[in-house]
């Protein structure tokens, strides 16, 4: 039996059903006022606050799981506004103490607490390894050699940015950064990129600038890998963005199928790095 820690957004539901669909049963811990409402009750699961620490692990043990993972996105909590129980009081100055450090910090705590009350915590790409992205072209289009320079230049900010646990990605043309990610997220990153569309002078039939997603240098992956959908390709395109470039075997693809297909439509590059 797996246990998911589940946030906020789709992979957390798409580990779950890879997870199923390999066989192995799955039990839930949502986060409440994290996670996406409704596809929790289709497996076995329990809800907690992000306060209620000893509660999970009681669901989790009494669900005879012996492996844990944690997937989705997990907002900073208000910690005077959290209602404790007996665990989570004992550990708040310890969550604290690590959200003071930045939000990888953070993630690496909330494992700890599940890996030091004998749980083996796993990450995505142990448990669910056919959502890993791969080495080269997603679909059927490929970065064109223009588009090289960029993805290097990308990757660069990325890994140089993530050392100082700022963000997973960046948006780079013509080796101008257009955007680096921090704390909103690649979704809104992508957004800001619209009001730069004179700077891509792009046409549908010639995108320009490339997405770029990496782990960070300081990251670990049983907590926060970089992940893309369907969504993520719409809103590169809704930007004039050629293509995304992602670290390959340490970035995840929620729904391959639908992104290659999505991408092909809309003419738009989706690829595999290795670095």
């Amino acid at each position: 039996m797996l246990g998911i820690i589940a946030g906020g957004g789709d992979l957390p539901r798409a580990v779950a059903q890879s997870v199923r669909a390999e066989g192995r049963d799955v039990f839930v811990v949502g986060l409440r006022g994290c996670v996406t409402p409704g596809w929790v009750e289709t497996f076995p699961h329990e809800f907690v606050s992000l306060g209620e620490p000893g509660k999970a692990l009681k669901a989790l043990a009494g669900a005879a799981v012996r492996e844990v993972l944690l997937a989705g996105r997990v907002d900073r909590p208000k910690f005077s506004e959290l209602k404790l129980d007996a665990k989570g009081m004992m550990v708040l100055p310890k969550v604290i103490a690590a959200a003071r450090q930045g939000d990888d910090a953070l993630l690496r705590c909330m494992v700890d607490i599940f890996e030091r009350e004998g749980f083996r915590a796993l990450s995505v790409a142990e448990a669910a390894p056919g959502l890993v992205c791969g080495i080269g072209p997603l679909g059927r289009l490929a970065p064109a050699e223009d588009h090289q320079a960029d993805i290097a230049s990308g990757f660069r900010i990325v890994k140089t940015l993530g050392a100082l646990d700022v963000g997973q990605a960046a948006a780079v043309c013509d080796g101008l950064a257009l955007a680096v990610e921090a704390a909103e997220g690649t979704d809104q990153m992508i957004a800001r990129i619209a009001s730069l569309r004179e700077a891509l002078r792009g046409t549908p039939d010639h995108r320009r600038g490339v997405l770029v997603k990496a782990l960070k240098p300081t990251q670990d992956a049983k907590t926060d890998m970089p992940v893309i959908g369907v969504e993520t390709v719409r809103n590169a395109a809704a930007a004039g963005l050629a293509g995304i470039a992602l670290e390959a075997g340490k970035s995840l693809i929620v729904g391959k199928g639908d992104v290659a297909a999505e991408a092909d439509r809309l003419g738009l590059f989706v690829t595999g790095v290795a670095t």
